[in-house]
């Protein structure tokens, strides 16, 4: 409870920040750069080289790749065919496409699954959402962003984000069955821990909701499928066709319900990708997420 107490005081501490003229107008950019470089990078490196690789990783491994590719397929033949800008293209797909798995996926999966339910979590946000969003995601970023981007940029912008190159030192520590000393293992914790507070600031350093803006239309389309239609896939493919029903299945699901990830808010704006509907699609997404993952709790415990 006390996490989602947080998510919230920190939205708020950072809607206020916005409102006082001593603080920059462009202050969250400098929260932004502190979470790609500093706090997802300690993320990685602390839990990536403790996960265990069996096949039980697949359908919470799915939950994050069949999302954001299904994001990436509605989003970029919508916006083709109604004619929308790369730039708001590439802010659903990100926002839309990556699911908040870990800042608010952890609490409410522990609370509802106990221990058990937060290690399957764990693998549908490590290995899952965090490295979509550091390969597929950093892709759509840079190919959606102003101006073209090569091939050979992009494949630069993905080698060189540091969440990314964090990711991979983690995979080949993971491999070779080495982790950092134990002296280390509470520095990384402790520098991973403060991605929810920072993040959760900028994003509500850029809120800026108000009733005629032009992009309620594009929120609703984006937390349609975020919060309802991406689970409903994701439930059918699991549920009915594979015919899976336990306890993992179930938690992969919950997490395929979750609001808007915070991250690829941060990265749509550092990205120039319509950073007032990013941040809409966090302090939207984050509140509307509770009722909706209601219902998702008692449909996967009536089937």
């Amino acid at each position: 409870m006390d996490s989602i107490i947080l998510i919230f005081i920190c939205l708020l501490a950072g809607v206020a920040l916005s409102r006082i003229k001593a603080v920059p107008a462009n202050g969250h950019m400098a929260l932004n750069n502190f979470v790609i470089y500093i706090s997802l990078p300690a993320l990685a490196l602390y839990y990536i080289p403790k996960i265990e690789v069996t096949t039980k990783l697949l359908y919470p491994l799915g939950v994050a790749w069949i999302g954001f590719l299904f994001a990436w397929l509605l989003f970029g033949g919508l916006g083709k065919w109604l004619g929308w800008s790369k730039k708001l293209i590439g802010c659903l797909v990100l926002t839309a496409g990556l699911g908040n798995t870990s800042f608010v996926g952890f609490p409410i999966i522990e609370a509802l699954y106990g221990k058990k339910g937060l290690e399957t979590a764990i693998i549908t946000d490590q290995p899952g959402t965090f490295v979509v969003m550091a390969t597929l995601g950093i892709i759509v970023a840079a190919s959606y962003s102003k101006g073209s981007a090569g091939v050979l940029e992009i494949l630069k912008k993905i080698l060189l984000f540091p969440p990314f190159l964090a990711f991979f030192a983690g995979a080949i520590m993971n491999i070779c069955d080495t982790d950092f000393a134990a002296i280390f293992q509470p520095v990384l914790q402790k520098l991973g821990s403060t991605v929810t507070p920072v993040a959760l600031v900028a994003v509500g350093m850029q809120i800026k909701i108000q009733r005629r803006n032009r992009h309620w239309g594009f929120l609703s389309l984006g937390l349609f499928y975020k919060l309802i239609l991406m689970p409903a896939i994701l439930f059918v493919l699991y549920k009915i066709i594979l015919g899976q029903s336990d306890q993992e299945i179930n938690v992969s699901l919950m997490e395929a319900a979750m609001a808007p990830m915070i991250t690829a808010a941060i990265l749509a704006s550092a990205y120039g990708l319509k950073p007032k509907l990013a941040g809409m699609m966090i302090g939207v997404g984050i509140p509307l997420s509770f009722a909706t993952l209601a219902i998702w709790y008692y449909i996967l415990n009536t089937f």
